[in-house]
């Protein structure tokens, strides 16, 4: 069904595999990454932006704007909602969003999505995991996730990289420090065994971490514009305060950050390649 429905318009995508969230136990079929130029893009839906972002569209409409795929080579995939995640056969890579979930409250859907996520990334198929999918790949691998003791990290914040990063194919060009997008309360408290740590900033020791050659997870939100991260600070003004910060400041130190936004369009890129190069 997946075969046939590739290439028609998203939403006949959606209803033909629309159905109960995907098993754990069942298998996932050996990786097959399509040749053609319009390989499309995987983006598994696992939360909504807060109610008053809405109006601005989805989290998977804010990630196909900011990595410049077009319509035609994005397919979402709503785990939250219930759809079924097809095989990767097809695609070119996957991208998981964020989400208002927890990961330790290991809800079923995204349970099955870490087992999903963990056989992706052990076949070698392109991954990559935003805030929650970042913390999603890491405990689908072994890692470990939970509250940050540091406490809520938001607002454009500046990200150091690491060593390992200037070998990295997405973080390489980049500049040892640029600022990015934040807002979260849990983080990965302990990377998966073979991880190697890209990123950290000054409340988080793994911003970013890749896991073999193909899948990464960024901490940050590499599709939240300014304006998207204003509106968030504005829909938390009330927990900020009570946690002792200053939205007001907060709202005012936020900028665009185009380095964040530089490393998803890589793995655009470089999970693109990969699909044309394996045909």
């Amino acid at each position: 069904m997946l075969e046939k429905a590739v290439g028609t318009k998203q939403g006949s995508i959606r209803a033909a595999l629309r159905g109960p969230f995907f098993s754990a136990t069942a298998p996932l079929a050996a990786p097959h990454w399509t040749t053609t130029l319009t390989a499309p893009f995987l983006i598994i839906e696992t939360g909504q932006p807060v109610a008053s972002m809405r109006r601005h569209g989805t989290f998977p409409h804010w990630i196909r704007v900011a990595s410049g795929l077009p319509r035609d080579r994005a397919v979402t995939i709503n785990v939250q909602a219930g759809d079924t995640l097809p095989t990767t056969e097809g695609f070119a890579g996957v991208i998981v969003t964020g989400s208002d979930a927890m990961v330790t409250e290991r809800h079923d859907w995204s349970e099955a999505t870490a087992a999903w996520l963990a056989d992706a990334a052990r076949a070698g198929f392109p991954v990559f995991g935003i805030c929650y999918g970042h913390q999603l790949l890491a405990h689908a691998l072994g890692g470990e996730v939970g509250n940050n003791p540091a406490g809520r990290e938001m607002g454009t914040q500046e990200i150091e990289l690491l060593p390992a990063a200037a070998a990295d194919a997405l973080f390489a060009p980049l500049p040892e420090r640029f600022p990015v997008q934040l807002t979260h309360e849990q983080s990965v408290l302990r990377a998966p065994d073979g991880a190697t740590v890209l990123a950290r900033s000054a409340l988080d020791a793994c911003q970013s971490f890749r896991w073999g050659d193909n899948a990464w997870g960024v901490q940050f939100h590499p599709e939240l514009s300014a304006t998207h991260m204003r509106g968030y600070i504005q829909a938390r003004k009330v927990a900020l305060q009570r946690e002792g910060l200053d939205p007001a400041a907060m709202a005012a130190g936020v900028a665009a950050a185009p380095e964040g936004r530089r490393v998803l369009r890589r793995f655009v890129h470089h999970a693109t390649a990969l699909s044309r190069s394996r045909g």
